[in-house]
This record gives C-alpha cells, sequence and structure tokens, in this order.
C-alpha cells in the first residue's frame, strides 16, 4: 500500500528530529509500498526573508507570493530544507531523491487569487514521476512548489500539496505528522478516532479553529478523493511513524464514513 508522509517544516529545523524522523521514514520505505514524503518549510522560509529585510505578509493565513518570495520559495522550499531532509535520508539508508510538483510537472497549478501573487491552486496532478522512482526503489521528497505549462512558479499550501499527490497518486494512507497531539474534541481531550461528518462538524462548531481547521478540511479532501485513511499525528513524538505503521493508537485516525 502507498504511503505519503507531510511533515511541517518545524520538524525538519532541528537535525535531532530531521535525523529521527528520517530514519522512521526508511524504515516504513524498507516495508514495500511505496513511500514519497512531503514537507513544509514556512518557519525557514520567514526567516531567510527576514534575513533579507524583506516583509512576510499573510492574507487569510497565506503568504502573498511576490517575486521576491518566488526565489526565496526556490531557494528554500526546494534547496535547502528539501536537500536537507533528502540528505538526511540518504544518510538513514534510503536512494531519496529531491523533487517539487515543477518536475515532470507532478502538480500543475493555477493563480488562487490576485491579491496573493504567486500563490497556487494544484489544479491536476501527474503521478508517473512518483510511480517511476517508486518502482526504481527511490523515495520522492516532494517540495511544495508547483507550476503550469507556461513555466510560471507557485506556492502552495503543503498540506494541499500533501492531499494532491496522495489522491493523485493513489495513497492508501496519509500521514500529517504535525506539533500537536491530534485532533480535540469539545472536552480538550485527543480523539483517537473521527469520521469525516464528525470532523466536519467540529468544524462547524467552532471547536476545530485556525490550523487544525485547515488541517481537517484537507483531511476530509484526502478521504472524497481516495485516500483510505488519514492520520493527523504528534511529529514530535518518539518513533511516531513506527508506531502509526504498526497500526498503533497515536494521533487521530481519520476515515470516511
Amino acid at each position: 500500500m502507498k504511503t505519503l508522509v507531510k511533515l511541517g517544516g518545524t520538524l525538519l529545523d532541528d537535525e535531532v528530529s530531521k535525523s529521527s524522523l528520517a530514519a522512521q521514514i526508511v524504515r516504513l520505505h524498507a516495508r514495500g509500498g511505496g513511500v514519497a514524503a512531503v514537507h513544509g518549510g514556512g518557519k525557514q522560509m520567514t526567516r531567510f526573508l527576514a534575513e533579507r529585510n524583506v516583509e512576510s505578509r499573510f492574507v487569510g493565513g497565506l503568504r502573498v507570493t511576490t517575486p521576491e518570495v518566488v526565489d526565496a520559495l526556490l531557494k528554500v522550499f526546494a534547496g535547502t530544507v528539501n536537500k536537507g531532509l533528502v540528505s538526511a535520508l540518504i544518510a538513514a539508508g534510503a536512494k531519496a531523491v529531491g523533487i517539487s510538483g515543477i518536475d515532470g510537472a507532478l502538480a500543475e497549478a493555477e493563480q488562487l487569487a490576485a491579491e496573493l501573487g504567486q500563490v497556487g491552486r494544484i489544479s491536476k496532478v501527474n503521478p508517473a514521476l512518483l510511480d517511476t522512482l517508486c518502482e526504481a526503489g527511490f523515495l520522492p521528497v516532494i517540495a511544495c512548489v508547483a507550476g503550469d505549462r507556461r513555466g510560471a512558479v507557485y506556492n502552495v499550501n503543503a498540506d494541499q500539496m500533501a492531499v494532491a499527490c496522495a489522491a493523485g497518486w493513489g495513497a492508501g494512507k496519509l500521514f500529517f505528522l504535525t506539533d500537536v497531539d491530534g485532533v480535540r474534541g469539545a472536552d480538550g481531550r485527543t480523539l483517537a478516532r473521527l469520521s469525516a461528518p464528525e470532523a466536519k462538524a467540529l468544524v462547524q462548531a467552532g471547536v476545530a479553529t485556525g490550523g487544525m481547521q485547515a488541517k481537517l478540511n484537507a483531511a476530509c479532501d484526502a478521504l472524497e478523493r481516495g485516500v483510505g485513511e488519514v492520520v493527523i499525528a504528534p511529529g514530535a513524538q518518539a518513533g511516531v511513524i513506527d508506531l502509526l505503521a504498526a497500526g498503533e493508537p497515536v494521533g487521530t485516525r481519520m476515515c470516511r464514513g
């Protein structure tokens, strides 16, 4: 069964955390079935821009992407962060390959809104590159950068990139590794299991807001597009990917019905 692992940029900003997660992804890859990873890097991007006196502006939680930010996007997401994770995976024993949505036209996008600049919405996924790499034993590592047939470059939300790639590639499982324990109910406790209708109810009731609301919307989208199971789990927990692969009750597992 194909599995896609989405890692938040915060988890990759610490060398110990990155090395641990890389080793676990390699063990998951060794089980067979095909594994790919999608990563963010918002924290690293903000730091990179600040060091160059470029202001980070956000509208509706999305970074306004000017030509200066596009240049940083390629340097940070598709460069430093991507190659750092690839190097950690290679050190752990995998044949990892760093790519972005631009490569092989993996993720084609269109502009989301003029006020956001080059922020994109993925309109099409062409998974042939992922299949080719995985069939040859490689482990694809995907930066959340997309393109179009005219050569434009787009900044894409990492969760949305993960959902689009998981659905387009036919992944059976999607692991969202985050900085929280999972999805919390109205009583504040982490929910072990959650259906798509229950997730939507949490959003409508105002229980899930902000980043968790976006995460649940993305998870529901993945389930509706054919991904068999989505898990929102704490990326900092020791052995989290090993536990998820073994079916242990970590984080919040989501299903369609």
